[in-house]
């Protein structure tokens, strides 16, 4: 039996009705613009955390790649021969099976690695001043990685092995102040990414090698005190980044005029050292054409004739040293008169009277910054 409330029970007799007042639609606007911003905020927020969350993650796994990828089986092997063969004070700064550290281990003294693929290479081995004595060790020719090789300053005896031309990757080949011997393996000039050659004050005999003429990118060649003989390989001029030629102290014979043959030769050469060998002739005008030229260093050799006043035209000439051979003549006016030369020596020649010396007469010596860099 339908009572009085029975209309209001029935969906379809229900009915409401809402007219909202203007103010209520002005608020409902406002708050679809703040939630809007508040969204796109929100979203810019999620995004920058997204990538640096990813960034995180990336750098995890990197980390996590280079603690825990092993060192090439090949570079541990050749680490090992060498250590076995260097005496105990290597032994004693090499410590733990891995080269390039392991766990809490720190890689061996003078051991740089890096990472390639899913293993670590040895890319640098310094290991110098520590009177290592002993031939050189034909290991290190295994490590074909490097890029650096520094063994300067230790008591090293025999040959450069041959297979030092399997390093195909070495830029500084440093193995001055040793007892080096032989000659120097034809090998050398396969070295193309040679930039530092060092090999000075060693024993090293017979001629300089011309294959080093193979090396396009040397500028940096160290052969002073040794007892090479023979001539300068003129081939040594067409290397167009070749800023410094030291092969002073030796037995090398020939002429300045023999070396600068080649027109255009010698575009980047700086320094020039040729003293205390067995070198005749003059000064060839053709060698104003060295532009570059900052030190030339002629003492101590057989040389004679006058000097050329075209040499007083290589704008940067700092140092001329041409004591102790047998000039004669005049030293032009211009020398004197040049913005850049520094030092003149002339002592121990035939000038005429009157020729003076220019600077305060001192040995001219390299730090190892100079010659590294």
């Amino acid at each position: 039996m339908p009572n009085a409330f029975s209309h209001l029970t029935n969906p379809q007799n229900l009915s409401l009705s809402f007219t909202p007042r203007s103010h209520s639609h002005t608020r409902s606007t406002s708050f679809t613009h703040i939630d809007s911003a508040y969204i796109t905020r929100t979203n810019q927020s999620l995004a920058m955390f997204r990538s640096w969350f990813s960034l995180i993650i990336l750098l995890l796994f990197l980390l996590n790649v280079a603690v825990h990828c092993k060192t090439l089986k090949r570079d541990v092997k050749a680490l090992n021969e060498i250590k076995a063969s260097l005496g105990w004070r290597v032994v004693y700064a090499w410590v733990g099976d891995d080269p390039c550290g392991d766990g809490d281990l720190p890689a061996w003294s003078g051991v740089t690695c890096s990472t390639q693929g899913d293993y670590r290479v040895v890319t640098e081995l310094e290991v110098y001043a520590v009177s290592i004595v002993g031939p050189f060790p034909t290991a290190v020719t295994n490590l074909l990685d490097l890029t650096r090789l520094d063994l300067h300053n230790n008591k090293l005896t025999g040959p450069i092995p041959p297979q030092i031309g399997r390093l195909k990757r070495l830029r500084i080949l440093n193995l001055r102040w040793n007892k080096l011997q032989d000659v120097i393996p034809p090998e050398i000039g396969e070295l193309k990414r040679l930039t530092h050659l060092y090999l000075s004050f060693n024993s090293f005999k017979g001629e300089i090698p011309r294959e080093l003429a193979n090396l396009p990118d040397l500028q940096y060649l160290h052969l002073h005190q040794n007892r090479f003989i023979g001539r300068i390989p003129p081939e040594l001029g067409s290397l167009q980044k070749l800023r410094h030629l030291d092969v002073g102290d030796n037995h090398l014979v020939g002429t300045i005029r023999e070396l600068i043959r080649v027109e255009g030769c010698f575009p980047a050469l700086r320094n020039l050292y040729l003293n205390n060998n067995y070198l005749t002739g003059g000064i060839p005008a053709q060698l104003a054409n060295v532009t570059n030229l900052e030190i030339l260093h002629l003492s101590y050799n057989k040389m004679s004739g006058i000097v050329p006043p075209g040499l007083a035209r290589i704008p940067k000439l700092t140092y001329l040293y041409l004591d102790h051979n047998q000039f004669s003549g005049r030293i032009p006016d211009a020398f004197y008169k040049h913005p850049y030369l520094k030092e003149l020596y002339i002592e121990g020649n035939a000038f005429k009277p009157g020729v003076n010396p220019i600077g305060i007469h001192k040995v001219l010596e390299l730090a190892d910054s100079d010659m590294l860099f």
